[in-house]
């Protein structure tokens, strides 16, 4: 039960250091429980979300600038915005102001916009101190870097809630409820929210098995094996 709450507060942006004197846990293994739990959920993301058949419809993209100990590297982010929708209003200034303004960025086929990645990259660095400009805490390997991003990836869309997610409900002539949707929810990969316990305790299957790379004539086993897999 330690592995999962130690797991669960890394992945909202805990600092190890304070887990570390919470739970008398020894830095080294608090980092060995972060990448084993980020190459899981790495694995998770890999088969319900790339290997899911999505209508994009429109797709924000960024990259965040990351500077480790051992050089700088560029993390992508994406989200879909087929599952949103977008309310524009005018709150300060005039319908002919804003047009002009639009008219001089944009062109003339531009339109008030939202950015709603570089709030996706906001909860990344408010979550993953290593993406913190002029951070202390440097992360000494691009493998840790990647299992960080995977895990607060997965908590992000199948444990959470998003309040622009939800969904209002009518009930009877006169009321109204609203359910709450995780991303995942609202893509169609799941119908429920995901605790962490089932996160983790999630079976991805194996990749389907290749025949290694030789020269030559492979022999009639390894033939036999492969015709088997592809069956």
């Amino acid at each position: 039960m330690i592995v999962m709450y130690v797991v669960v507060l890394l992945a909202y942006g805990c600092p190890v250091q304070a887990i570390v004197k919470a739970f008398g846990l020894d830095e080294r293994t608090v980092s060995d429980w972060h990448e084993r739990a980020g190459k899981h959920c790495q694995r998770v993301h890999e088969h319900m979300v790339e290997n899911s058949q999505q209508d994009l419809q429109q797709v924000q993209a960024d990259e965040i600038k990351v500077k480790t100990q051992k050089g700088t590297y560029w993390m992508a982010l994406a989200m879909a915005e087929g599952i949103l929708t977008i309310d524009r209003r005018i709150v300060q200034g005039t319908q002919e102001m804003v047009k002009r303004l639009i008219g001089i960025t944009q062109q003339a086929k531009g339109v008030i916009n939202t950015a709603f990645i570089e709030r996706l990259n906001a909860t990344f660095r408010q979550r993953l101190n290593n993406l913190v400009r002029r951070t202390r805490t440097l992360a000494r390997r691009p493998e840790t870097l990647t299992a960080g991003m995977y895990l607060v990836g997965c908590f992000y869309n199948f444990c959470d809630f998003h309040h622009g997610l939800r969904l209002k409900l009518s009930v009877g002539n006169y009321g109204h409820r609203w359910v709450q949707r995780t991303p995942a929810i609202a893509a169609g990969l799941t119908d429920h929210q995901w605790t962490p316990a089932e996160l983790f305790a999630s079976k991805v299957p194996l990749p389907r098995w290749k025949p290694p790379a030789q020269r030559g004539r492979p022999s009639l086993a390894l033939l036999q094996l492969s015709q088997r897999w592809a069956a």
